[in-house]
């Protein structure tokens, strides 16, 4: 009897531990990453609005949220992490019931803006200065975006616009709503004009990236009018970049939802929705996506011009 005891109870042990190590072999891809299944990965919660983090970010953790001097943004000469507790929003120049506040600009070393832009009830947006082109993209609310020619679009969350240099036109919210915004001086080349954009990132197709494994969607047309795109990359918890890039491109990036690890030239920050970050060319740049959720950010990138 003592001995179909023993017998029993091993089995019953080599059988919890086959289901343990069966779990762990699920929780773990082949390079080393702990990644949860696709099947229970969900997004942000359906109780809070796209992008809210954007709008109402996490400044700290709580025991630090009240440390007098306290903030994760940094400036080095070949970045910066600009994050929510740092930024400082001002009337913008010339829009009306506005504030914004410059996240990335050439005062930094880049050769863009890129600023949120805070629209108010019965606001309105102007022109960028001559040969500025610009782009937009909502994260909270609903403008009207209306062009010389009088032709009007309504854009909400995930809708974005490009505006040629030159291209009279104007962005009105009768509520409030919260815009990225990137302008730039148009690098011409002759012969080649930009047209108006006007689109949602749902609109446009996730495109191949081989060697890599997050999803990628370009929002502007990779055809030489553009001197610049704009990218949504999306990662699952636990996908991370293959390649650790060092390119002559400049970036700005805002993470729109998400959170995990931004190597920047030889430092690893932990980053979540809401942070913004610059990078110059050359810059050594990583990511990893962690949490629970998705990442989503929108990446700014120069293209198609010789560097010279």
């Amino acid at each position: 009897m003592q001995g179909s005891s023993a017998s029993s109870l091993s089995a019953q042990q080599l059988f919890l531990l086959s289901i343990i190590l069966s779990l762990l072999k699920f929780g773990f891809t082949q390079d080393g990453f702990c990644s949860a299944p696709s099947s229970i990965i969900k997004p942000e919660s359906n109780s809070q609005p796209l992008y809210w983090k954007v709008t109402n970010p996490t400044l700290s953790p709580s025991h630090l949220q009240d440390l007098p001097g306290f903030t994760r943004s940094v400036y080095k000469r070949d970045h910066a992490l600009i994050t929510p507790e740092s930024h400082v929003f001002s009337p913008l120049p010339d829009w009306t019931n506005t504030l914004g506040a410059y996240l990335i600009s050439p005062a930094a070393g880049a050769h863009f803006v890129m600023y949120l832009a805070k629209m108010q009830e019965n606001s309105r947006s102007r022109l960028p200065p001559r040969d500025v082109e610009r782009f937009i993209f909502v994260v909270q609310g609903t403008v009207t975006l209306t062009n010389v020619s009088g032709v009007s679009h309504k854009l909400i969350v995930d809708s974005y616009a490009y505006l040629p240099s030159n291209l009279e036109h104007s962005v009105k919210c009768d509520a409030s709503a919260t815009l990225v915004v990137f302008e730039r001086r148009h690098a011409y080349l002759e012969n080649y004009i930009p047209d108006q954009i006007v689109s949602s990132t749902d609109k446009q197709p996730v495109l191949e990236t081989p060697g890599e494994v997050f999803e990628l969607r370009k929002l502007l047309p990779a055809s030489m009018p553009f001197d610049f795109n704009i990218h949504i990359m999306d990662f699952q918890p636990g996908e991370f970049l293959n390649v650790k890039e060092v390119h002559y491109n400049q970036h700005g990036l805002l993470l729109l939802e998400g959170q995990g690890i931004y190597r920047l030239g030889d430092s690893w920050y932990p980053v979540q929705g809401g942070d913004a970050i610059w990078m110059a060319p050359f810059v050594p740049q990583w990511y990893g996506a962690l949490g629970k959720t998705r990442t989503r950010y929108l990446l700014y990138k120069d293209v198609n011009r010789n560097p010279l």
